[in-house]
């Protein structure tokens, strides 16, 4: 493969994990805002791991920076692990008395439930592995 293809290719994996951040980024300020639904303790530390990850892949798309997954890494390692374990939480394998979200919104509740297993949680879980896994291959892309 030339350079100039290579370089392509990375760029277009940057701007995939770009989209789906801002796609993510943009649901959850929906269901929030306009259909209303309260983010519970959970929900927002993986907002607070994927807002910042909507500027930092479009810092490092113009002018491309490969350097950006280092960057990166860190809200998505952390996003990651906020939605394993509110999953986790959905699904009843952590007990009650370890759940963080004692006051407010639980953080058991489904506000959302498509094909009986795609919750609001598992659909964060889905958007940083997948941002993961872009990120992956752009840094093995060499």
């Amino acid at each position: 493969m030339t350079k100039n293809k290579k370089s392509n290719l990375s760029w277009t994996l940057l701007f995939f994990a770009w989209i789906i951040a801002t796609v993510s980024t943009l649901g959850s300020l929906f269901f929030s805002e306009v259909i209303g639904y309260i983010p519970c303790t959970l929900c927002w530390y993986q907002r607070i791991c994927m807002y910042p990850l909507v500027l930092i892949l479009l810092a490092g798309m113009v002018p491309f920076d490969r350097s950006v997954f280092r960057y990166a890494v860190p809200f998505i390692a952390l996003g990651w692990f906020f939605s394993l374990y509110h999953n986790l939480i959905h699904y009843d394998i952590i007990p009650e008395s370890a759940r963080p979200c004692s006051q407010g919104i639980p953080c058991s509740v489904r506000y959302i439930e498509w094909f009986n297993f795609i919750t609001i949680p598992m659909l964060s879980f889905i958007a940083f592995s997948l941002i993961g896994i872009l990120l992956y291959m752009l840094r093995k892309e060499k």
